[in-house]
């Protein structure tokens, strides 16, 4: 056996760095952090995301006593966006989260297993990456895409292994 390496490369910006639409995504990710759910975590998680026609889609994790029902915020962003938008693909996608004290984290927060899945389907749908953008207090990481994330995909080719 050979230990072999997987290196990731991303941005780490500063909010005044951003371009006008990434801040504009950033600030809809902040303001649904709002509209959030979470009665249970406390931890409330907001998302948005810019398609292709320019249309902005905003969502929120939503909590459930049972846990499993819940829903994350990138997933409310995305299946909202394709039952609206059913053939417009995704460009980017901005995550912000407030922690149990209702301040915004200091560092950023990564999405889930099960979102990053769900955002390489979409990705591998419009064969189009998505950037993510990924808001801290002080810093913003902006991946290319999701794959930067989840190196090790499990894709419709893999069925075919």
């Amino acid at each position: 056996m050979k230990p072999i390496s997987i290196e990731v490369t991303c941005l780490l910006a500063e909010y005044s760095e951003l371009t006008t639409e990434d801040r504009e995504l950033v600030d809809k990710a902040m303001q649904m952090t709002e509209a959030s759910y979470a009665p249970y975590s406390n931890f409330h998680v907001g998302a948005a995301l810019r398609l292709a026609n320019g249309v902005v889609v905003g969502g929120c994790n939503q909590e459930n006593a049972v846990f499993p029902l819940g829903l994350c915020a990138e997933r409310v962003a995305i299946f909202s966006s394709q039952a609206q938008y059913p053939n417009t693909a995704i460009m980017s996608l901005a995550i912000a989260a407030r922690n149990t004290e209702g301040e915004f984290v200091s560092e950023p927060v990564s999405p889930c297993g099960s979102c990053r899945q769900v955002i390489l389907e979409h990705e591998m749908k419009y064969n189009q990456p998505i950037r993510i953008l990924l808001v801290g207090q002080k810093d913003i990481l902006v991946f290319h895409s999701i794959k930067d994330l989840l190196p090790f995909s499990f894709t419709a080719e893999s069925l075919k292994c």
